[in-house]
């Protein structure tokens, strides 16, 4: 439904508006943002047709040498990362589709400063006459920075350039290197100062799949940089230690935020979870096992951090299982307040009263901002992830809980599916984008989770942070 909608309204376009049913295009020409994206994801699911039609738009029609600049990291991870994945799937044979991932990763590697080794939060398609100014150096935050290594390494393995895990390499290592506070990074990387700063830790934009990455190298590499796992331990360590915390009434296990930095008088915590973070649950249950079924192991293979990692992943994931069910609509918010104690008096910390309470004594709230559903993936990734790893039936009951809810709210009769405005209302009020991460991450993981078998053993392939599977 959600590829016959595009296909039918957008094709060749890099983003879909369903409501209004038409197209558009991040640069003049596009850039293969939709369709890249979603290859891998018609592939696992058997559908080859659809999967023939956009391979071969991209083969013949994208163009990687235009005027416009993109974001280095949303293409690494979307398009750079979607092509990867379609080449492996598809057999590792497509030359003309390696072709086009190569080109793309050439333009891309341009942003990275060849002095610092730190990239550019832009890069320009095209290369600009000796004339021009080069693109403004602008901070870019630590995930944007730090989520660039498996794609790139990958593209090394596989053309045979070491430019592309040279260049990404030399970003992740002045990462490790960074001064921080227990493993935690302040959210942004100033390129000219060449220094993390920023006066919050977050776990969830700005911040998220850095730490996802410390852990996915390790894997990547089949366990042979422990330089990566070391660092993934001690940022999980210092997130347990400063950010995870328990509300008041319905004991809901939370990741929240820490502020003021800058000041030592103004560090606070935050009580608010972001739906980025319910990826968090997924990753420590990774962490914890490798990818192996818990049936699978000898309890003694477990250690005590590890059996920590997986307590902690079942508990955040009922949390962002909360996020959906305690709403009317059953979708989730972008992020959710709860209700803790001040960490200083022990009393009920103080709310903004025109935070909406999701249930009469409940512990979620969730501001007027925080109110829009964009058919986001990372607590069904979760829901996946711990299916595989503990074979608990919950998960798949959650996880169809809430495909029912996206079924009965945003998917449109005119074909398609969109975001909604506010899930705090039924029914809620829709938007008009359906994102393309939707189709690489959502429906795949949801494809995944209730699907027989074990297609994309998590032993043998690590997911990159848009959902496209890569192996070891």
């Amino acid at each position: 439904n959600a590829w016959r909608a595009y296909r039918r309204d957008a094709f060749g376009s890099d983003e879909y508006h369903p409501v209004s049913r038409h197209g558009s295009n991040l640069t003049s020409q596009g850039i293969g943002y939709f369709i890249a994206d979603v290859l891998d994801t018609m592939l696992l699911m058997g559908l080859q047709n659809e999967y023939q039609q956009g391979r071969d738009y991209l083969v013949r029609h994208l163009t990687v040498e235009q005027e416009g600049s993109v974001s280095l990291f949303e293409t690494t991870i979307r398009v750079l990362g979607g092509l990867l994945s379609a080449y492996h799937w598809s057999g590792e044979s497509d030359r003309e589709l390696l072709d086009v991932a190569s080109r793309l990763g050439l333009r891309l590697i341009e942003s990275f400063d060849y002095d610092s080794g730190i990239p550019l939060k832009y890069a320009a398609l095209q290369r600009a006459p000796a004339n021009q100014t080069e693109m403004p150096r602008r901070s870019i935050s630590v995930a944007e920075a730090g989520t660039l290594q498996l794609e790139f390494r990958y593209l090394s393995k596989l053309t045979g350039n070491e430019v592309f895990r040279r260049q990404a390499d030399r970003a992740m290592q002045f990462l490790l290197g960074a001064q921080k506070h227990d493993g935690l990074a302040p959210l942004y990387l100033n390129a000219t100062s060449r220094r993390l700063e920023g006066d919050t830790l977050r776990m969830g934009a700005a911040g998220d799949s850095y730490y996802e990455y410390l852990l996915k190298q390790w894997l990547q590499t089949k366990q042979s940089e422990p330089v990566f796992r070391e660092k993934y331990d001690e940022a999980m360590e210092g997130m347990k230690k400063y950010m995870v915390d328990v509300s008041l009434g319905q004991r809901l296990t939370f990741i929240g935020e820490i502020s003021g930095l800058s000041s030592e008088e103004q560090v606070r915590f935050v009580p608010k979870m972001e739906h980025l973070a319910c990826f968090f649950a997924g990753n420590l249950a990774m962490g914890a096992t490798r990818g192996r079924s818990l049936a699978e192991m000898s309890p003694l293979e477990l250690g005590a951090r590890d059996r920590e990692d997986l307590v902690l992943a079942r508990q955040l994931a009922e949390t962002c299982a909360h996020m959906y069910f305690d709403m009317p609509s059953g979708l989730s918010p972008e992020a959710a307040h709860l209700r803790s104690a001040d960490r200083e008096t022990g009393a009920q910390a103080a709310f903004n009263s025109s935070f909406y309470r999701a249930q009469p004594g409940g512990d979620i709230l969730v501001s007027q901002r925080d109110r829009y559903y964009i058919l986001r993936p990372e607590t069904i990734e979760s829901f996946f992830i711990l299916w595989r790893i503990t074979k608990e039936a919950k998960w798949r009951e959650y996880g169809w809980r809430v495909f029912e809810s996206v079924e009965r709210w945003t998917r449109l009769r005119s074909g398609g599916y969109t975001s909604a405005h506010d899930v705090t209302v039924v029914p809620p009020t829709l938007e008009d984008k359906m994102h393309t991460f939707f189709v690489a991450e959502t429906l795949k993981y949801f494809y995944l989770l209730f699907g027989d078998g074990d297609a994309v053993p998590l032993t043998q392939y690590v997911f990159n942070t848009e959902a496209h599977p890569l192996p070891l």
